[in-house]
């Protein structure tokens, strides 16, 4: 077996918990408003600032791992997801969980998103980095509905302390496999990137201070036609899922009275079925024009979008609306990295894909504060899925204009 195969099943568990972290403020508003008295606006500020920092982080991690390689920006950076985990077990002010929860968990999470999967597969596969792609891309969703519940649980049954002490040493655990499994560079073992059908040069490390680096590789890119199309896509990716799903899902599924439990069960189903559709994207990307993928991805999730607020809520309503966006959930990040790989090459498409992902942040903060303000307007989410559904079906469209840099593997061979 290619010791690719390990590189990427280590990254996908990193990746997984990362996602888990990241996402389990959302179960601790409750307890933590019950045991300090703090209002949710104090609360969700320091969410906020963890999501803001998730997006902003991934450009400068790009850079820090082309310049220091992969290993020591990602112990450091589960090194600080942990600590301040613990941390936040000791604190008494506001100011102590914005530090925590809202500035250490942000920076940590921030650098172990997509970049550093984009990094890796670039490196060590030639061959199936779609593939790849998608499997590393479903680990962060997965992270975050799979192991949302087992966290409420832990949060209900023994504490907000304890979770956060059982998060924290199973982070722990994770530094020294990482360090033990992870090799930056298939040629430091005498390997050839997955698929090559020669001997590759290894990436050499890049000269200058990362953050440099980031803003001179988002000059390069704001030049480029196709990375605002990219950033304008990927902007609408991020408001259809995290921004609208992800945040106003339950409480959309609440209004209709159906319990917060079931409505969570669905969202770990989509999940679960996340891992298969974006896996499968990932296939779809090696073999098939990626801006056609992308317009059937964007098209199929806006009518999903449409549907959602007629399904009457029924258990068939619901259960069919899960199983399809959640095939969809992040089918369009293969894809979006296969164009960005090249358009950019494979040096400069992590950080430019790191800048991209902005944009699916902005997206996402957009829409959970659009269709919070949209419920309390109208007292229904029934136009912002009906807006989000036409940003669709504009993506769709956009993404075909990207020049077409497509070659099939028949003709490759």
């Amino acid at each position: 077996m290619h010791y690719g195969w390990v590189v990427a099943g280590v990254s996908f568990v990193v990746l997984f918990c990362a996602a888990g972290v990241r996402a389990t403020p959302g179960v601790l508003l409750v307890p933590l408003e019950a045991a300090f008295g703090w209002d949710r606006a104090t609360i969700s500020a320091a969410t906020a600032l963890s999501l803001v920092l998730y997006g902003l982080m991934g450009p400068f991690a790009g850079a820090a791992m082309l310049r220091f390689g992969v290993i020591r920006p990602v112990l450091a950076a589960l090194a600080l997801l942990a600590a301040g985990l613990a941390l936040s077990t000791l604190m008494s002010r506001p100011w102590h969980l914005m530090a925590t929860w809202g500035l250490m968990v942000g920076l940590g999470s921030g650098a172990l998103a997509t970049v550093f999967a984009a990094t890796l597969v670039n490196r060590w596969f030639s061959a199936r980095r779609g593939l790849v792609m998608g499997v590393l891309s479903a680990a962060s969703a997965m992270g975050q509905l799979v192991i949302l519940p087992l966290a409420g649980w832990i949060a209900v049954e023994q504490g907000w302390v304890t979770l956060c002490w059982t998060l924290a040493c199973a982070l722990m655990v994770l530094l020294p496999l990482f360090a033990w499994l992870m090799v930056e560079q298939p040629q430091q073992i005498g390997l050839a990137a997955y698929g090559a059908t020669g001997a590759t040069a290894p990436t050499a490390p890049a000269a200058g201070n990362p953050l440099l680096l980031a803003w001179a590789a988002l000059a390069r890119a704001l030049r480029v036609r196709d990375f605002w199309i990219l950033f304008g896509s990927f902007f609408v990716c991020g408001l259809s899922t995290n921004g609208l799903i992800g945040t106003h899902f339950i409480a959309f599924c609440f209004d209709g009275g159906i319990p917060e439990v079931r409505a969570a069960g669905i969202l770990a189903l989509m999940g679960v079925l996340n891992l298969i559709g974006t896996t499968f994207s990932g296939w779809l990307s090696d073999r098939y024009d990626s801006r056609w993928l992308l317009f059937w991805y964007y098209i199929l999730r806006g009518l999903s979008l449409l549907y959602l607020p007629y399904s009457t809520l029924s258990l068939w309503g619901l259960g069919l609306f899960g199983i399809f966006y959640g095939l969809d959930w992040l089918a369009t990040v293969p894809p979006t990295l296969r164009i960005a790989t090249d358009v950019f090459g494979k040096r400069d498409a992590p950080m430019i894909f790191g800048w991209i992902f902005v944009g699916h942040q902005l997206g996402a903060g957009f829409a959970a504060l659009a269709s919070g303000a949209l419920r309390t307007t109208l007292g229904n989410y029934n136009s912002a899925f009906v807006a989000a559904g036409a940003l669709c079906a504009v993506a769709g469209l956009a993404v075909l204009a990207i020049a077409s840099r497509f070659q099939s593997p028949q003709a490759k061979a």
